[in-house]
């Protein structure tokens, strides 16, 4: 029943997403957040809807190139295995890289060749920095989550009822540091 449930889960959910969706977040990420970050101290990034996983890579990508050695942990988790599985390979068609900057672009992605020819990527090192996790925004959390500098919870919120929509922001909140930011999509509204 297990199996069959989240067969149905992977069915219905939509995963548009392509790296660098809505830049202006990752601006303000960059210049806004991490310019002033205190050097040493640990930055943790949670990517709450994380589909096959463009955005935790995307943050991943601004935070490695602004914190350099600084320690620093990114979080994607989605309700789909099967996209989690797609995210964990890093691996996209150039079509859902074109926003990429190309200083990121050239530094932190690899270009498919021959039988991989049109694809992108993820290189390595980037993606071993990346954790993916199975979590139900719509369920208790995970009590090993931690709490996070920064949570995207970006174009998930429009599939849900008002109150659910106050349930799961409520939950993802909690783990929240203080003086935290808490992103969602330019489309969507939290009340």
């Amino acid at each position: 029943l297990a199996n069959e449930r989240q067969a149905m889960l992977d069915l219905l959910t939509t995963n548009e997403t392509y790296l660098f969706r809505e830049p202006a977040h990752f601006v303000f990420l960059r210049e806004g957040i991490l310019a002033g970050w205190k050097r040493g101290r640990l930055f943790r990034a949670w990517s709450a809807a994380s589909s096959s996983g463009e955005e935790a890579y995307s943050i991943a990508m601004v935070v490695a190139n602004s914190l350099g050695e600084t320690p620093w942990e990114i979080v994607g988790s989605d309700v789909s295995t099967r996209v989690l599985t797609s995210a964990r390979k890093g691996h996209y068609s150039r079509e859902r890289t074109q926003y990429i900057p190309s200083a990121y672009l050239q530094k932190y992605c690899r270009k498919g060749v021959r039988a991989q020819s049109g694809t992108l990527l993820i290189d390595k090192r980037l993606r071993q920095r990346v954790q993916f996790r199975h979590i139900n925004l719509n369920a208790p959390l995970p009590e090993d989550t931690g709490s996070f500098d920064v949570i995207f919870l970006r174009n998930v919120l429009i599939y849900f009822d008002a109150p659910t929509r106050q349930e799961i922001v409520k939950r993802l909140l909690s783990r929240l540091r203080p003086g935290g930011h808490f992103f969602v999509s330019h489309t969507e509204t939290i009340t």
